[in-house]
């Protein structure tokens, strides 16, 4: 059985990704985030769900401080207590985005928020927990203006004894009812293995995708999902009935999600954008039309596109002359009923929160999937383009 793993939240948001985490087996015992209505919303969301406060509480230290000189020396002074305790430290963090997506700022590392992402990957190796979990938009991964930029973290955290495996999951693969494409990246420390039990090759750098149980958890193949006959458009008629089509799985789609949070009666129920203007226009579009990068209606019987909130993106109810509520929004991400945003934050918070948030299903997927690997008793031969690597459990 493994010993207790800590978890080191930052740019925690208002907490989706660590109560996926949490809710795998996980223990968060420390919180940064610099937004103060982004944490006061991940405080208050634990009271509703009767979560501990962390055991080293919160954080709204910018990152690059916590890499200077006191602020360095407390969080290592934390790091030694997991370390001598024997229990196992687990950096989590999924930095600001927009400079790496298509849709967004694509200033890449020079941005004023991409900047952050190699600051995280510096903490990680100023600090050295047993392992670390990095999540960013697929444009860092794929686009080739920031490709090499990615690599070259890779290869700063492999010159700290990090051995890393990545994959370009989708949310909607975990169950999520949304088309979200991410990059995870996992490194373990090469020290952190070997105490387990692992024996790696000294020159081994990183756990090819098929060597590492990614498939374990995943509940549908996205290519299936994709292929399937959904509706497409459907003519808006305000609080119309449409029975959902026997050829698709219900449980993916919007309106499932809809009523399985009971998202009318749900606290964030009243919260939404009223259009002060536009009423006529937003009656004209169809449900189901998401072909505009903005004003996109959702169909009740289908997945969301991407829940992405900001620079004027608007998705609009299914079967509602008006946009989707925050209860709403909470239910595409996957999130437990009973999560709950405080109403002491704007509408605008909530919203940036929530879109900014990893999907709660997805978090617990790709948690489940790092105790599957660190439990693995089984020989793993790994196979690298150059050469051959063998990771293998030794009983």
């Amino acid at each position: 059985m493994l010993p207790k793993i800590n978890v080191f939240s930052f740019f925690a948001g208002a907490g989706f990704l660590d109560l996926g985490f949490e809710n795998s087996g996980f223990s968060v015992v420390y919180v940064n985030e610099i937004y103060s209505p982004f944490l006061e919303a991940y405080q208050k969301g634990r009271q509703y769900l009767n979560i501990e406060p962390p055991k080293y509480g919160y954080s709204n230290q910018n990152i690059e401080i916590l890499l200077q000189n006191r602020q360095a020396l407390k969080l290592q002074t934390l790091m030694g207590d997991i370390d001598q305790s024997g229990e196992i430290s687990c950096f989590l963090g999924g930095p600001p985005c927009p400079d790496f997506s298509v849709g967004g700022k694509n200033k890449g590392q020079k941005g004023s928020q991409g900047k952050f992402t190699k600051s995280y990957i510096d903490l990680v190796c100023q600090h050295n927990p047993d392992f670390f979990v990095f999540e960013n938009v697929k444009g860092l991964y794929r686009t080739k203006k920031h490709r090499a930029f990615f690599e070259s973290l890779k290869n700063q955290l492999n010159s700290h004894n990090y051995i890393l495996t990545e994959k370009l999951i989708n949310s909607i693969e975990y169950g999520v009812p949304q088309d979200r494409d991410r990059i995870i990246l996992i490194g373990f420390k090469r020290s952190f293995l070997q105490k387990l039990g692992f024996h790696i090759n000294a020159t081994c750098a990183a756990i090819p995708e098929r060597q590492f149980p990614w498939e374990n958890n995943i509940i549908y193949s996205k290519n299936n999902i994709f292929n399937l006959s959904w509706l497409e458009k459907t003519p808006f008629e305000e609080n119309s009935i449409l029975p959902c089509p026997s050829n698709i799985p219900q449980e993916l789609t919007v309106e499932y999600w809809f009523r399985k949070n009971d998202t009318i009666n749900h606290p964030n129920a009243k919260h939404y954008f009223k259009p002060r203007a536009g009423l006529v226009k937003m009656k004209s579009i169809a449900e189901g039309d998401d072909s505009r990068k903005s004003y996109k209606r959702l169909h009740r019987w289908r997945y969301s596109p991407t829940a992405c909130y900001g620079n004027n993106e608007v998705h609009l109810h299914p079967y509602k002359a008006r946009r989707i509520s925050v209860a709403e929004a909470l239910a595409l991400q996957s999130m437990p009923k009973e999560f709950t945003l405080p109403d002491t934050i704007s509408l605008t918070a909530m919203f940036q929160t929530i879109g900014n948030g990893v999907p709660y299903l997805a978090a617990k997927g790709i948690a489940k999937t790092i105790i599957d690997f660190l439990q693995n008793p089984e020989k793993i031969r790994i196979e690298n383009q150059t050469q051959q690597l063998e990771l293998s459990l030794i009983f």
